[in-house]
């Protein structure tokens, strides 16, 4: 097998042992290269694989020299490290957008980019409390085809599907595809969404990409012209949002008890516009939000450690919202 080895297959393959199996820290000395070509069936000498690294250097391969006893020599810079690709493989594990199936064959190509003595590393299993995949398989592919319609300017049409008392997932308008202008795509809480103009309710409305069906980018050109499409701005994080259907954006003052302004910081981000400590070691943050019922939830929940402080408007309507809720 080694006498029907030419001397460019030879390059390739030492190109591809010293970037799975090196790295600054570990290299690889002139023998243990030799032993591996070797083992792909490929005799070399020393003489040429030293024509071979000038050879991967001059086409621009980070190919070092480290002068350890013996000598090594390795891959110093790799597009992404260890670290970068564990946490690549954590978002994977981490998401809920995709299926148990999907994730397992992403991060097995993640690994490929990998050396091998870290590939182990990236066999991780995360428990993400409270959720659960979906078991949507196509819902990566309906990604790549809403940004194919948003860049092509056209319509798109799928059939879409909510969950009924039985578990189970049935489509809306008894089947009817709907038909819209796709404007965005979103991430939030382990879904994708799809911000698109509905002409059957003249105004942006969104989708959960993993409950669509039958998704498919339409000739007809979208309507681009319209003022919703025109003036739509993508969240940018400087307003927190509690749900993709949202309510109105206003100026919010919330009061964190001692030592749990961290609540409001974590949950709001940029979206907190200032902070002022008071007498009582209690923290009033001015922040900007939809207020929604899915808002008034999330201070209801807080049990006492972030209340509403204003406007006054805000805590009366924070109120009924209360009173709603003991009255049902």
């Amino acid at each position: 097998m080694a006498n029907n080895k030419t001397s460019k297959i030879k390059v390739l393959y030492l190109f591809k042992i010293l970037q799975e199996e090196t790295d600054a820290e570990h290299g690889m000395t002139m023998a243990g290269i030799i032993e591996r070509l070797g083992e792909y069936g490929v005799s070399a000498e020393r003489k040429s694989i030293y024509k071979d690294i000038k050879t991967l250097r001059e086409f621009g391969v980070d190919v070092k020299t480290y002068q350890r006893n013996p000598v090594e020599y390795g891959l110093d810079t790799r597009d992404l490290d260890a670290g970068e690709l564990m946490l690549i493989a954590d978002a994977v594990q981490s998401c809920r957008a995709i299926s148990d199936r999907q994730s397992k064959l992403l991060i097995d190509k993640v690994k490929t980019l990998a050396m091998k003595l870290d590939r182990p590393k990236l066999n991780r299993t995360i428990h993400v409390a409270g959720r659960v995949k979906t078991s949507h398989e196509c819902v990566l592919r309906t990604v790549d085809a809403v940004h194919e319609a948003i860049r092509l300017k056209c319509k798109a049409s799928f059939v879409y599907l909510v969950m009924g008392a039985d578990g189970k997932l049935h489509a809306t308008h008894q089947g009817e595809p709907r038909v819209v202008t796709p404007v965005a795509v979103s991430y939030d809480n382990g879904f994708y969404y799809l911000s698109a103009y509905s002409d059957e309710h003249d105004e942006i409305v969104e989708y959960r990409l993993d409950r669509m069906k039958d998704f498919a980018v339409l000739e007809d050109d979208a309507a681009a012209s319209n003022d919703a499409v025109k003036n739509y701005k993508p969240e940018d994080g400087t307003v927190a949002i509690f749900g993709r259907f949202t309510g109105s954006e206003q100026r919010a003052v919330l009061k964190a008890a001692p030592g749990k302004l961290e609540i409001i910081t974590d949950r709001f981000g940029a979206a907190v516009v200032s902070t002022e400590a008071q007498e009582d070691e209690s923290v009033l943050a001015n922040v900007k939000v939809f207020v929604s019922q899915r808002f008034f939830g999330w201070v209801a929940g807080m049990g006492g450690a972030v209340t509403i402080a204003g406007p006054q408007r805000l805590v009366d309507e924070y109120r009924a919202y209360l009173r709603g809720l003991l009255e049902e």
